[in-house]
């Protein structure tokens, strides 16, 4: 058996369709939406990441400004240019770009956002407020897992889910989500033993970790339905966290690239889309 292909790609054509539209009709009212990425650090990788998401922007509608702080930048004037970005009326959505410089960590900075701007759910408000089913906006990495298994028709009510990865930028919320779609959910991390005894027993197995291969066959289980969150520069390529010889076993299983990243780009715009009209009804 080679497990279907979760692709992502077609997902995100349709939440941009839907995005250009919007962006469009506020626009023509008045309120352009726009999108500022705050950057800190000299990290290549981080820097395509950035230009992707303001070419997407662009070619939506929205208009997308990056602020570049530079890698010697400190917490104080991090904050300050996420408070003033907050204050400003006409940005609707904030992204603070990761790595920061040596010593920083987001959760330093992250509560600057405004929650009504913060479009990749970065402030521990905006986790709170998912932990307890208030609206906010969900890390897009996170939601992107959700919408990709309702377009693949994969139901998760009463679902068995592993997440294996406890970050706050996905396998927290993401349990979180998966609990208010009533799926019994399970966290795992580095401590926890015998991870495919875990893991096997799960009918959806999300790998988030950032470690290139570490789910093998032995960790799915019969029919489950696995989701690559990784991504992991190799020599080869990009990969994802599922070793390759897992579809076999796997019964649908994300292809990385192509799966859960372009999902995830396309949810930041909707965001940021959903802030422009929540701020200006």
């Amino acid at each position: 058996m080679t497990a279907k292909s979760l692709s992502g790609k077609e997902l995100a054509a349709a939440i941009r369709a839907d995005v250009t539209t919007r962006a469009a009709r506020l626009t023509e009212a008045g309120t352009p939406p726009r999108l500022t990425v705050v950057t800190a650090t000299k990290d290549e990788s981080s820097a395509w990441y950035v230009s992707s998401i303001a070419k997407a922007a662009t070619k939506a509608g929205i208009t997308c400004g990056v602020l570049d702080l530079g890698p010697d930048a400190t917490v104080d004037s991090i904050r300050q240019t996420l408070r003033e970005l907050s204050a400003d009326p006409t940005v609707h959505g904030i992204i603070m770009q990761t790595p920061l410089p040596d010593g920083i960590r987001l959760d330093d900075v992250a509560e600057a956002i405004s929650v009504e701007r913060d479009v990749d759910g970065a402030n521990p408000a905006s986790l709170g407020r998912l932990a307890v089913g208030r609206p906010a906006f969900a890390p897009a990495t996170a939601e992107a897992v959700i919408e990709l298994l309702d377009h693949h028709g994969i139901p998760l009510s009463g679902a068995q889910v592993a997440v294996v990865g406890r970050s706050a930028v996905v396998g927290k919320p993401l349990a979180h989500l998966l609990l208010n779609r009533d799926a019994t959910v399970t966290v795992c991390h580095s401590r926890t033993r015998d991870l495919p005894t875990v893991t096997e027993r799960a009918d959806i197995l999300v790998a988030a970790v950032g470690r290139a291969g570490l789910i093998t066959p032995a960790h799915i289980g019969k029919n489950a339905v696995v989701i690559d969150v990784g991504t992991n520069a190799t020599d080869d390529g990009l990969v994802g966290d599922v070793a390759p010889e897992a579809a076999e076993t796997a019964s649908a299983l994300t292809p990385v690239p192509g799966g859960v990243g372009p999902v995830t780009t396309a949810l930041l715009l909707r965001h940021t889309v959903q802030a422009a009209e929540q701020q200006h009804t």
